[in-house]
């Protein structure tokens, strides 16, 4: 079912990891689905110099964002603009056709990131993507996660469903 490439970054992933005080940040996915990336940048004289990823979900999703940061670390911001969804599952020398969606997260979440990268660059501010305002328990009404709607109990300090720290108690 998976190649040896495929198998060899899954396994053995490169890049995995949070970069601290990142210059930008592109995550893509659905908690619900299951297949959830993030993927960090540092930026130095417009080459991305570091790059990491964090990726919840199955093989072909974690193979895709090891082989992403490969490709990708080093590249000019340029460079990384053109990278595809499809140059990332060439890299991994194909991906069974029922995961070929794994691979457009990849691209996807590099992209958000530098989109993230040149916002902050250029002095924009823009609300954190899904992040909505946290419900508050009132009268007994439920509160939600503010990443993906699951409802949370009282409390709660973690998102089960979609494996993210919660920065105020619910």
């Amino acid at each position: 079912m998976y190649n040896e490439v495929v198998m060899d970054h899954f396994k053995n992933p490169r890049n995995v990891g949070v970069i601290d005080e990142p210059d930008g940040v592109g995550e893509v996915g659905n908690p619900l689905c299951g297949d959830m990336m993030t993927i960090y940048l540092k930026i130095k004289d417009n080459q991305i110099n570091d790059i990491k990823f964090q990726t919840f979900g199955c093989g072909s999703a974690i193979a895709v964002s090891s082989m992403l940061t490969e490709i990708a670390k080093g590249k000019s911001i340029d460079e990384a603009k053109k990278i595809t969804n499809k140059d990332v599952a060439d890299a991994l020398q194909g991906l069974p056709k029922n995961k070929l969606h794994c691979s457009n997260l990849g691209a996807d979440a590099l992209h958000m990131a530098i989109k993230n990268y040149e916002d902050r660059k250029a002095g924009v501010v823009r609300p954190e993507p899904g992040r909505k305002e946290i419900n508050k328990h009132k009268d007994g009404e439920a509160c939600y996660c503010p990443y993906c709607d699951v409802e949370l109990g009282e409390g709660a300090k973690f998102c089960e469903a979609c494996q993210r720290s919660l920065e105020e108690e619910h």
